[in-house]
């Protein structure tokens, strides 16, 4: 087993030291653990939420109401879900020395751009490539 790296905790990624070091890999792993567990604390909440509130509601406005509610709240979970996934696969890839690299181009994302959006797979420039075809695709 690996020796933990020691992390300040004001550590922030710098440009200017090398590139997915053990600091900044460990950074990472952090903020996605912590995100990831939030996101599952999140789900439990929401289990115990529509479970507690299983009631019958005689009112029909109020219970269409209470339905509306129920289906938003399910669809975000169905999204954090997914973002779970993500967040896995981002853990993976810090562990097969992989994380931080565009999967389009091989180049390093930026550290602004993975510190915002931890998840991300391609540089800005590709992914916005990406979302340029996708929109031509779409409109056609």
């Amino acid at each position: 087993m690996k020796a933990e790296t020691f992390l300040p905790d004001d550590y922030r990624p710098a440009e200017d030291e090398p590139f997915m070091n053990e600091r900044q890999t460990e950074y990472f792993r952090r903020k996605l653990y912590n995100w990831k567990n939030e996101l599952l604390a999140e789900t439990r909440d929401t289990i115990e939420g529509l479970q507690d509130s299983t009631r019958n509601i005689p009112d029909v406005a109020d219970r269409a109401s209470e339905e509306t509610d129920r289906a938003l709240e399910l669809r975000t979970r169905d999204r954090q879900r997914k973002l779970v996934l993500k967040i896995d696969s981002a853990l993976r890839r810090i562990d097969e020395g992989e994380y931080g690299y565009c999967e389009v181009t091989g180049e390093p994302i930026s550290l602004k751009r993975l510190d915002a959006r931890p998840i991300a797979t391609m540089s800005l420039e590709a992914q916005e490539r990406h979302e340029r075809r996708e929109k031509v695709h779409r409109d056609d």
